[in-house]
């Protein structure tokens, strides 16, 4: 198992070469630089000329993708022309918002999904199993950014339960409190975003169940006096999770990824966020780092799935 783990970070290196060539090409692709737009009217075009020459944005691409990845490999990835900044302190800074974020977004899809999944499969064509489905076309029809903003209009302004942007609230001390005041912060996006999440899940676990409990293996269970409840929580529930294990990975990664929409809306300061700004500003050097992060994490995310497969049965090696 760990020697394919090892040939399959080996095997990342190339894939990151070439998503790296591909992020740098569509970066330099994009109309304007960072000086359109936010230079003094009354600057010549030489001024402006020079401006491109010392930030290095009239070299030949080759060099100025060279000299990009060689500083990225020694963890310099260039500075902001918008924030005057280092690029990795702002992204640091903004990665732990969203990993934060991430995670509490996937404990709580996981928390609804997997009983619900379970519940509707055991009891199928019930009145829950019926329930259940229509709430999963309901998570899985609503845009995001409407659901988002219903949420936003309902928990954050009118009934006040919630922030409604920001990480912390100005003034707080102390590390507990600090911690209960981002959580405070963090429930509301988690929720909206976990909500929308569960309908793969769902529909994934409650067929799974369906199909696993009408095995032999779970009629050998039943025949010899297994509790209903073991008889679901041991056999079929074990065997029904695979398929869910094999994409928990990409669930992690895709949330990190994809946070855009939930981060912009709530006024969350997290990557995705930083993400859109930077596209709008053509901050380059943040938007190729960010992609470059990103698509690393996917493919990290890939690697992580075949691991918890075989955590979860040991039955399945990666050969």
């Amino acid at each position: 198992m760990w020697k394919t783990i090892l040939r399959r970070v080996l095997l990342m290196i190339p894939q990151i070469i070439i998503l790296s060539i591909l992020i740098f090409m569509l970066a330099k692709a994009m109309p304007g630089d960072p000086f359109t737009g936010l230079i003094n009217p009354n600057m010549s075009p030489k001024e402006i000329d020079n401006l491109r020459a010392a930030a290095g944005l009239n070299d030949p691409w080759y060099t100025q993708y060279f000299r990009w990845i060689g500083n990225a490999l020694h963890g310099d990835f260039g500075q902001s022309f918008i924030y005057k900044l280092p690029v990795s302190s702002i992204i640091g800074d903004r990665a732990v918002n969203t990993i934060w974020l991430s995670l509490l977004t996937v404990i709580i899809t996981y928390v609804i999904a997997l009983p619900l999944g379970l519940l509707s499969g055991r009891y199928e064509k019930s009145i829950l199993d019926k329930i259940v489905s229509v709430y999963s076309y309901f998570s899985f029809a609503i845009p995001l950014f409407i659901f988002a903003l219903i949420m936003l209009f309902i928990f954050g302004y009118k009934l006040d339960w919630f922030p409604t942007s920001g990480t912390v609230d100005v003034g707080i001390s102390g590390f507990w409190t600090v911690f209960f005041n981002k959580l405070h912060h963090m429930i509301l996006p988690a929720i909206t975003q976990a909500l929308l999440s569960t309908t793969v899940i769902i529909q994934y676990l409650r067929t799974e169940v369906i199909d696993v409990k009408q095995l032999d293996f779970v009629r050998t269970a039943r025949s010899k006096g297994v509790p209903t409840s073991k008889v679901y929580s041991r056999h079929i529930f074990r065997n029904a999770s695979l398929p869910i294990a094999s994409t928990m990975g990409y669930e992690i990664t895709g949330l990190i990824a994809g946070s855009v929409m939930i981060e912009r809306i709530f006024s969350y300061p997290g990557i995705g966020n930083l993400f859109i700004t930077s596209i709008s500003q053509r901050d380059y050097a943040v938007i190729t780092s960010l992609v470059l992060i990103l698509g690393t994490a996917t493919l990290v995310g890939t690697l992580l799935s075949d691991i918890i497969m075989s955590i979860v049965d040991p039955r399945i090696r990666i050969q």
